[in-house]
Parts: structure tokens; C-alpha cells; sequence
């Protein structure tokens, strides 16, 4: 099934967005004025501190010792490792931190209570208000929250401090990121674990009785006719009412009232199901169209009136035995991928506006399916996930390692309850995930397989008591592959072992091995502006027929058995051609539930400090800053509808070969039929079929000129016409060993210079498949625009095709740019005035 881009989906995705918008803004349990995002005025310390008091302690002047330290301001969300997660001088900081603020508070309830909401900060937290602990948390990624009332109220009493600190009331919170092998996730893990307040805080004020959530279970047959939804209500009083007013309210997903029902209830705060209702012909979620329904909540007693919305939605979905994946009694492929919470320049600390303009690239990619890797995310991606129609697997942070202690223990059950608790009235998550790659060892003396078993089923048996409804999964575990009810092992062919054209028989192979098979992680890295004209060239060297699972050792870039990811080129070009022929076969297996390639995009690592960008995990289709690669297209080419054409090579400036050498021009296209104007000369029409690879037939061998060739694609489907165009320069010459650099400012847009290294042999020929690392430096006013963890914001940097760019800040001054390569002399450029 493709995705429907027609008028009606587009504008109920647009109307579903504007629901989440208003919803996120106006329904932390409580009404809109009643919530306040704490993003401004913060001062963060890259530290610890002796006590708290040295936050509040007063200042007699300038100069004196209680100046120290030294702290900066700072906005949230903010993560201690915004730059050096992927600075290639060594470790990412690992430690405390602290945050203070001062808040004005404003309660405008008798009586109410004054809470802290945190969307998630890592990855142990301590808040105090004054020098008062009023709560402490363990975990990254869990929403959780913190009632201030009391030391609040204790510190106006206090009148000295209030007045010197003007009437508001004084914040601090210390976060810890420190390395602790009895927390999850583990060290070990392929991605950085994060400190800092890198999800929003919120001021909430409630009422003395106040609900502190909503669920809203519901359910409908495999043919749609057959709706049913309970609503569940959890209060929270800290009053002496022993009664209150309740009134519900249901929209369906047009906005129309469908339920308006008045009652008494008591104050206790037991959980207690407050309304339930059977719905004929209910408008189904699917990812093609995302019906959302609407349940308000309000509370109403002496002591004030809250409100609370939530969105829900009715689907049917199976797992068949043996068998593909159903979705309201059809067949849907999942089309899936991955996704970190990591960015470039803020690391965790994505804004509201950086999460949606990714989830939407994501879908314009035309997945309809993510596993969020690997912990619970933000509350602002799952509800896109519900308002843009894409199902969701999402899962607690327990990561390789092994098994720890109680402690341990205890926090991997309180994060499944939290995410369960906080994340079941989203439609699109159909799966939840007890961990990942559980068979890796080395946090502990002892490695005990049967402990992992015994702690899976623990986790398993209390997802499904939490959430009965929804199924359970984990990726990597043989050993235990019985026990959740979705497995996905490890398959890599063409990467980490085997050969691309292996997947298909290595794939149906392990569909024989679990009554419920899912395909999660597939690809490969490629460093962004890397090509090839030979990209396939390393497969002769690969063994075949020995499995294509990942092993211990083989995302090392050196040592062991031959394997593209050690011994490939590490193209664009050979990244488009696996993705290309998994794409193909998965269309051709008729019990595939589905597939997610990993991942979505490059991200920040510990464990990588050899790629070409240092500690980053580069199998992304877009960089850590949201910039495509040409993968990208690859998979827009097969998963969507709307029309579009896209040469292969838009960051490909120059090509290289004999002169009178034939080169293939690749057309990624969802469109019927496509033809090729190489150089003003038509190179004839091309029909489009899926199953001749590469490029699905759209593909020419032409023959280049030297010096620059121009290129358009004209593309049909239906009555639509798409167009698309490049330009290639084409290099004859050959080229010998790489011994001169140089430097050179190749744009300037405003205060940022954009320079460029090359090189080239002893005859200044270019060397257009070098892969030398450089290092970039710079002197002067300016500031080199590095740490972003991109193929263009990296200071230690390998070469794509024989060139490296980087972006300096001039600061409206002069400075000295260089750039040095083993055994090559160092190159220099002036910038600036």
C-alpha cells in the first residue's frame, strides 16, 4: 500500500496538526494560561558544585571568591554536550551540571499546587527550591514531574531572601550524565548518553484537586464496524473535597461532538474508569489517513476547574503467523526507519520546530513506519507520528551489557511503566520495544543468559499487563527470540557481512525461525558528497553464503574478515545500490511483515572515532543537520505517490574516466516513464520497472564531454510532468600521488565564508578518489563553524572525492584559514577584510 498524497489526506494531516499544536500548548493537565514553558533567563554551570547554597549564596561584589564559578547564560531546552559529542579531541563530558533560574509564581488557584514538569532530562536529575530537595529523578527520557508547593511556600515566608531576590523564588537543578553501569542504557551503546534539561520544562499550576492523566483505551474490529472505547481518569487530591463534577466531551476526527456526558465522581485518587461507549463505523487511523478523535476531560470542585485533552484512535492491526502484516483487515508493507533525538549544534536538545520539520521529512520520504531508537522520545514526535499516519515501535533504553542490580532493575521498570503510562492513547505506536542487542555482554564480571531471559520475561509480562492491547518486540537476542511477540535478528547483508544480493534468501531464511518476524536495522554508512564510479568493487573480496548477521568486532573499520564496511568505499553511490535491491526484494516477499532501514540520520557515537566524521554513526539518508544525501531519493523513488525524478549526483560536481568512455546516469522516480536530455540531445524514453536494478530501469550510459555536461530529466505519471537537472564536470586526466593541498574561499553568503580544500598530484592534477583526513584551523577574529558532526561541520574531516568544505564565522574581521594533511604541506587562505 502507498501512501495517498491526494487533497483529502493533506488536508486532514494539516487539520491534525493543528489539533497536536494547540494540544501541546494547551493540555499538560491544565488549561493553556495555567502552563508555562521555562525556556528563557538560565544560567548553566558545566560542573558541580559543594552544595546547593553556592547557587543562591549572595554576591557581595565583583572580585570576590563567591563570583566563582563562573556560570553562563543559556536558553532550553539545553544539552551539556551540544558541541562536544562529536568534537574529535577525545571523550564527550560525562558528569554533573547544574541549571538555576528564578520563578515568579502566579498560582491562580486557592489553595493550588505549583508543579515542575520535565519532558525528559538526563540522566539523573535533583531539583531544589532554595536549599530545599523537593524531588529527584533517574532517567533520560520519561516524562516526570515534581510538586514545589511546599518549599515554595516555606521560602515566601522567608523575607530577607525574598526581597533580595525581588520576590521570586529561586530554581537550581543538577543533572548527571556520569557513567554508571547500574543504570540503563549501558556505556556500551552505539549512541552518546546525553546530560542537560534537553527536553521542555514547564511551570504548571493545578488545582488542589487535579487530574494527573487520562487514558482512553480503545478498539475496533478487523473490518471497522465495531468501535469501543473506555475512558480512564486518575485524580490527584490534596484536599479535603470528597466530590467532584466531571464532564466529558468526545470530537470525532472532523471535529464533530459525539459524546457530551455530565457526572459525580469521588475525589479518591484511584484509577477509575469514568465513561465507556461503543462506536459503530468508527473513522479508522491508518497512515494514509490519520483520523484522530478528541476527548476532553474537565474537572470542576470548589477548588477550581481544570481541563485535560487527549487523541485517540481506532485501529486493528496483526502480526499473521508466519505471515505479512495486517492493518484494518488489509495487508500494509511497513516502510520504516529509525531515529535519535540528536541534532547538529544542540545535540538532544531538539526544539519543537527541529522535531517537526524532521518527522515531516520523514514522511515525505514515505515511511509509514519508526522505531525510536532507543528509548522513550518526545511527547511533540509521537504525537506527529499520530497526526501524519506513521505507526511507531517504541522502547525502553535497556542496551546492551547485560543484567545489573535492583537499582537496575527497578529503573528499567519504572521507564516501561512511564512510557506505557505516558505514551497508550497514541494510535500510531502498535509496538513496545523491551530493549535492544540484549546478547551483548561486557558491563559486568559475569554474562548470564539465562539472567537476560529471566529479566526479558519480566519486562514483556509487564508490558503487556501495563497495555494488554498492543504487542511487544525486541531486535537482536537470539537466545530469547520466544519470548517477545515481534523478533527481529540482525541482518546486514552488503554491510557488516555477506553481499546485498544475499538479503532475500538470508531474510526468508530467519522468517522461518519466529512465528512473528519484523526486519529492523539494514544499510550501511556513507560519508555525504562521497562517489564512485565503481562503488560495487569491494564485493569480490566479501565471503558468501557465511551469514549476514553482525558480529562482534565488525563495525570496527579495521581487523577481521573482509566486509564492506571495512573494506568498501563508504560512497553515496554504493549506499544507494544496497538500499536499491533491498527495496526491490522486499517488494517480491509476500510474508514480510516489513522492513526499517537504519537509520534515518547521522548521529553522534562514543564508539566511532574512526569514520570519516569522528563519533558519528553515518548511515543516515540525511546528515545530523537534516541535508539530504541521495539515499534519500532512493526511497522517496519507491515509497511514494506524489511525482518526483531526481538525477543521482546532485553533490557529485565531478566525474572522471577515459575520454569516449560510457557512464551511467542514474534517475531515482516514482514515475511511469522518464527521458534523459544529456547535453541538449535526447537520450530516449525509459519506462520505469521495479524490478530491473539499478535505478528501476531509468538509467542511460552516455558518453561525457570534458568540461562541463548538463543534464535533465523529464518524468510522467499520469498528467503530472516532474523535472529535474545537474550539472557535471568530466576529468580525463589521470592522476598520481596526492602531494599538494590547497585552500581557497569558494562563497560568502552575509558573515559566513565558506572555503574549501583540494588535492592534487605533482602535475596539479585533482585527485578525485582521495580519502586523506584533514584538519582544518584557524586564527584571527573569526570562528570556524565546526562540531556540527556533517560532512561540511567537522574540524577533522575525511575528503570525499579529493575536497573538504567547512564554513567560518568572519565576526566582521580578518583571519587566517589552514588546513594540514599527513605527510602533505599545510595549506593556507586569508579571510575576512
Amino acid at each position: 500500500m502507498n501512501i495517498n498524497y491526494s487533497k483529502i489526506m493533506r488536508k486532514r494531516i494539516i487539520h491534525n496538526l493543528i489539533i497536536i499544536i494547540l494540544s501541546i500548548s494547551g493540555c499538560l493537565n491544565a488549561q493553556t494560561e495555567n502552563k508555562i514553558r521555562l525556556n528563557e533567563n538560565w544560567k548553566f554551570l558545566k560542573s558541580d558544585m559543594g552544595s546547593p547554597w553556592e547557587a543562591v549564596r549572595p554576591i557581595v561584589k565583583p572580585g570576590n571568591p563567591e563570583c566563582v564559578p563562573v556560570w553562563e547564560d543559556i536558553t532550553l531546552p539545553h544539552c551539556f554536550n551540544a558541541s562536544d559529542g562529536v568534537d574529535s579531541n577525545g571523550n564527550y563530558y560525562q558528569g554533573p551540571g547544574w541549571y538555576k533560574t528564578q520563578l515568579e509564581i502566579k498560582n491562580p488557584f486557592n489553595l493550588g499546587r505549583t508543579l515542575l514538569h520535565f519532558e525528559g532530562a538526563g540522566q539523573k536529575t535533583e531539583v531544589y527550591v532554595y536549599t530545599t530537595k523537593v524531588g529527584s529523578h533517574i532517567g533520560g527520557y520519561d516524562e516526570w514531574t515534581v510538586d514545589i508547593t511546599d518549599a515554595v511556600n516555606a521560602f515566601l515566608q522567608n523575607k530577607s531572601e525574598l526581597e533580595r531576590f525581588k520576590g521570586t523564588v529561586p530554581l537550581s537543578i543538577r543533572c548527571d550524565n556520569s557513567r554508571d553501569n547500574e543504570m540503563i542504557p549501558s556505556s556500551l551503546a552505539d549512541f552518546n548518553i546525553y546530560g542537560g534539561i534537553y527536553r521542555y520544562l514547564n511551570l504548571v499550576y493545578v488545582p488542589a484537586l487535579s487530574i494527573e492523566r487520562v487514558n482512553i483505551n480503545s478498539e475496533v474490529d478487523s473490518k471497522g464496524i465495531a468501535g469501543k472505547y473506555d475512558i480512564v481518569l486518575k485524580t490527584n487530591n490534596k484536599s479535603t473535597l470528597s466530590k467532584a463534577n466531571l464532564k466529558i466531551e468526545v470530537l470525532d476526527s472532523k471535529g464533530k461532538p459525539i459524546v457530551t456526558n455530565n457526572q459525580e465522581i469521588g475525589a479518591d485518587d484511584t484509577e477509575k474508569t469514568v465513561y465507556s461507549s461503543l462506536l459503530k463505523k468508527p473513522m479508522l487511523w491508518s497512515p494514509a489517513q490519520p483520523n484522530l478523535y478528541t476527548c476532553k476531560v474537565t474537572l470542576s470542585t470548589e477548588a477550581g476547574t481544570q481541563t485535560v485533552i487527549e487523541h485517540f484512535g481506532f485501529r486493528n492491526y496483526e502480526f499473521t503467523d508466519n505471515g505479512p502484516f495486517m492493518l484494518n483487515g488489509t495487508r500494509l508493507l511497513i516502510r520504516g526507519t529509525h531515529k535519535h533525538e540528536d541534532h547538529a549544534g544542540v545535540a538532544a536538545a531538539m526544539t519543537e520546530k527541529q522535531i517537526r520539520d524532521e518527522m515531516i521529512l520523514i514522511k515525505e520520504m514515505g515511511a509509514n513506519f519508526i522505531r525510536l531508537g532507543h528509548y522513550q522520545q518526545s511527547r511533540i514526535t509521537l504525537n506527529l507520528c499520530d497526526t501524519l499516519g506513521i505507526m511507531a515501535w517504541e522502547e525502553i533504553p535497556w542496551c546492551r551489557g547485560g543484567v545489573g542490580g535492583e537499582r537496575y532493575k527497578n529503573q528499567a521498570y519504572s521507564m516501561m511503566t512511564n512510557m506505557i503510562t505516558q505514551h497508550r492513547n497514541h494510535p500510531a505506536i502498535i509496538l513496545w520495544g523491551l530493549g535492544n542487542e540484549n546478547d551483548w555482554p561486557g558491563d559486568f564480571p559475569t554474562y548470564d543468559k539465562k539472567e537476560v531471559r529471566n529479566f526479558m520475561t519480566e519486562l514483556n509480562n509487564l508490558a503487556h499487563q501495563l497495555d494488554p492491547s498492543r504487542k511487544t518486540s525486541i531486535r537482536r537476542c537470539d537466545f530469547a527470540k520466544d519470548i517477545p511477540d515481534v523478533y527481529s535478528p540482525s541482518v546486514w547483508a552488503g554491510w557488516y557481512r555477506g553481499i546485498y544480493t544475499e538479503y532475500k534468501e538470508m531474510t526468508e531464511k530467519e522468517m522461518k525461525t519466529v512465528k512473528h518476524f519484523f526486519h529492523a536495522e539494514w544499510g550501511g554508512d556513507s560519508h555525504a558528497g562521497r562517489h564512485s564510479e565503481t562503488p560495487d568493487s569491494a564485493l569480490s573480496l566479501i565471503k558468501t553464503g557465511d551469514g549476514v548477521d553482525e558480529r562482534n568486532g565488525d563495525a570496527a573499520r579495521f581487523g577481521g574478515a573482509a566486509r564492506v564496511s571495512k573494506d568498501g568505499d563508504w560512497s553515496e553511490s554504493y549506499i544507494c545500490n544496497l538500499f536499491e535491491w533491498h527495496l526491490k526484494e522486499q517488494e517480491t516477499m509476500p510474508n514480510l511483515t516489513g522492513a526499517a532501514f537504519w537509520t534515518f540520520k547521522d548521529f553522534s557515537t562514543p564508539v566511532r572515532p574512526d569514520n570519516p566524521i569522528p563519533y558519528v554513526n553515518q548511515k543516515g539518508v540525511v546528515e545530523r543537520d537534516d541535508t539530504k544525501k541521495e539515499a534519500y531519493y532512493v526511497f522517496q523513488s519507491w515509497w511514494t505517490e506524489k511525482p518526483m525524478a531526481h538525477i543521482y549526483g546532485h553533490s557529485w560536481p565531478v566525474r572522471w574516466g577515459n575520454e569516449g568512455e560510457e557512464k551511467m546516469v542514474k534517475v531515482y522516480s516514482n514515475c511511469d516513464e522518464a527521458e534523459l536530455i544529456f547535453n541538449g540531445k535526447s537520450q530516449g524514453v525509459k519506462k520505469r520497472n521495479s524490478q530491473d536494478f539499478p535505478a528501476a530501469g531509468l538509467r542511460w550510459n552516455v558518453v561525457y564531454s570534458s568540461g562541463e555536461n548538463k543534464l535533465k530529466v523529464i518524468a510522467h505519471k499520469g498528467k503530472t510532468t516532474v523535472t529535474d537537472e545537474i550539472k557535471q564536470s568530466y576529468q580525463t586526466d589521470k592522476w598520481g600521488k596526492s602531494v599538494q593541498m590547497t585552500l581557497a574561499k569558494i562563497a560568502q553568503t552575509g558573515d559566513i565564508a565558506t572555503i574549501e580544500v583540494k588535492l592534487f598530484d605533482a602535475n596539479k592534477v585533482m585527485c578525485l578518489d582521495a580519502k586523506n583526513v584533514v584538519t582544518f584551523g584557524l586564527a584571527g577574529d573569526g570562528k570556524l563553524m565546526d562540531n556540527l558532526g556533517t560532512a561540511s561541520g567537522s574540524r577533522v574531516v575525511e575528503l570525499q572525492n579529493g575536497r573538504a568544505i567547512i564554513r567560518v564565522k568572519l565576526n566582521a574581521g580578518s583571519s587566517i584559514a589552514s588546513v594540514k594533511c599527513d605527510k602533505i604541506p599545510t595549506a593556507f587562505c586569508n579571510l575576512g577584510n
